[in-house]
């Protein structure tokens, strides 16, 4: 998995996530949001280029969005591909966790 961020803005970033977010890249995604959740920083993550979760990567995010919903800031998942869209689904993160379709043409 390749991680790239992008600074919105002062308050905001995006990270574009690619490749599989297998066991092994898990603690690569952890290490990278928990810097940025020690921050005042809105998160959304594009997945448009992400084909796989594993379990250990739906326990980052959910952990992720707990930190950033009792401080009150925005994580924000988009561009969510059709597999990665069936686990989240199938799991109930979509009613927990914020999905969005990029507004770029």
């Amino acid at each position: 998995m390749t991680i790239q961020s992008e600074r919105v803005d002062r308050n905001s970033v995006v990270l574009f996530l690619s490749g599989r977010l297998d066991t092994f890249a898990t603690s690569e995604l952890e290490l990278a949001l928990n810097q940025l959740v020690d921050g005042s920083t809105d998160i959304t993550l594009d997945l448009k280029d992400l084909s796989y979760i594993s379990s250990l990567g739906l326990h980052v995010l959910l952990q992720t969005l707990k930190v950033m919903s009792a401080s009150k800031r925005k994580f924000v998942i988009r561009n969510v591909g059709e597999a990665v869209r069936a686990v989240l689904e199938m799991t109930g993160f979509t009613s927990l966790i914020t999905l969005e379709e990029s507004k770029t043409p």
